[in-house]
């Protein structure tokens, strides 16, 4: 393969290359010297479970890996603990260490899924970052000034409309920065949203005689709603984890003008054929909901199988297109002493079912039109209705709960 075209597969689904002059260079003084380039990526654990959104990044890294280079995915443990504070418009909650270290393995058990893990190097950044002494600390500090950091847009409007900035998030993009030098990266990846963490990486490795990296900046993938950024907290996100037909039934709900964007940055269909679907799109050769059924199958094939990502399909089919209920449904058992002559206040079950975080999201839920018990909609938060054994509670599109009494 020639540079051209291994720059070509770089460039897949990417926002921009910082600098791809400098690509070129790197790639060419890797074939000459037969040293793969070290390519990093950080992710901060602080909401591990890995989805959609998640894997733009991590794809970017295995077509690094198929191109022989060498991918740290860098877990950043310590820089977990100071809270990154891009696009924050508040001082980020800082993490125990408690609680990075269990979410760092979380995301160690998801991301062979697309990683190959032969030619990963996990690391974590605490190993070099905790070793630092405070006069190492002041070292760092004085490669960057106070100015530069109030240019990046979240610490400018803070400071601007007088919120708080505390000086410690000053200190996280100098901490990626350092990651750089410690690991030698000569590629760095990050969302569009981490530009200016990147950025200050080149400055610190030029300030401690090392070549800077090249930075590829990748676009922040919308969530299933079509309007925000795919996100936990939003419920807007599609785990790889997460069950064949809830990922299916999930993919299926997208705004029809997000197709192309999830077909280019979340699958392995060729750029050449993902055109001819625009194509046909525009000119009405192809139905979206054909093409978006395609999609889903090759989501869900690409983290359970190809036989699932058909199972899937027939599921959805049967619960949506046939109005049946899914043949597999998980189970909430209801004791008979937390039911009030046989009734439970609404709000509350769909609370128990641990499909929303508070009685207020329930409540919104219920207005919306969003449940139902054995079909029938509830519109009524207030409502205590009788329970049955074996009766359905359905939330939202895709998530089907047989109640058992017990």
């Amino acid at each position: 393969m020639d540079i051209k075209e291994e720059v070509r597969i770089i460039k897949r689904g990417i926002e921009e290359i910082i600098s791809e002059e400098e690509l070129i260079k790197k790639l060419e003084r890797s074939r000459e010297e037969k040293r793969p380039l070290r390519i990093k990526q950080g992710f901060d654990p602080n909401a591990p479970d890995i989805h959609l959104g998640h894997t733009v990044g991590l794809r970017k890294l295995r077509q690094f890996q198929d191109l022989g280079h060498d991918v740290y995915f860098l877990i950043g443990d310590f820089t977990g603990m100071i809270g990154d504070p891009s696009g924050r418009s508040a001082t980020r909650k800082q993490l125990t260490e408690e609680e990075v270290k269990k979410n760092a393995e979380t995301y160690k058990a998801q991301v062979f899924k697309i990683l190959n893990p032969e030619k990963t190097k996990v690391v974590f950044n605490s190993h070099w970052l905790g070793k630092l002494s405070f006069a190492e600390v002041l070292k760092i500090c004085s490669k960057y000034t106070v100015a530069r950091m109030l240019e990046r847009d979240d610490f400018a409007t803070r400071y601007k409309e007088e919120r708080p900035i505390g000086i410690h998030e000053f200190l996280y993009p100098l901490m990626q920065g350092y990651d750089s030098v410690a690991l030698n990266a000569d590629v760095e990846l990050g969302g569009t949203d981490q530009k200016f963490n990147l950025l200050v990486g080149r400055t610190i490795q030029r300030e401690y005689g090392q070549e800077p990296q090249v930075i590829i900046t990748l676009p922040l993938l919308e969530g299933i709603d079509g309007v925000e950024k795919m996100s936990k907290s939003l419920n807007n996100y599609v785990g790889i984890n997460e069950q064949p037909q809830d990922i299916y039934g999930k993919i299926m709900s997208i705004p029809d003008n997000l197709m192309i964007r999830y077909f280019e940055l979340v699958t392995d269909v060729p750029l050449d054929e993902i055109e001819k679907m625009k194509i046909d799109l525009e000119n009405n050769n192809i139905h979206p909901r054909d093409l978006k059924k395609r999609l889903a199958r090759e989501i869900v094939g690409l983290y359970h199988g190809k036989e699932a990502s058909f199972k899937a399909e027939e599921e959805f089919e049967r619960v949506f297109k046939e109005k049946l209920y899914p043949e597999k449904m998980r189970e909430l058992v209801i004791k008979k002493e937390d039911l009030k002559n046989g009734k439970i206040w609404i709000t509350e079950l769909v609370v128990i079912s641990g499909l929303v975080s508070s009685k207020g999201e329930a409540r919104r839920l219920i207005e919306q039109g969003g449940v139902k018990i054995d079909g029938e909609k509830i519109s009524d938060p207030h409502l205590d209705i009788t329970v049955k054994d074996g009766m359905i509670l359905k939330i939202g599109k895709l998530n089907f709960i047989k109640l058992v009494i017990n």
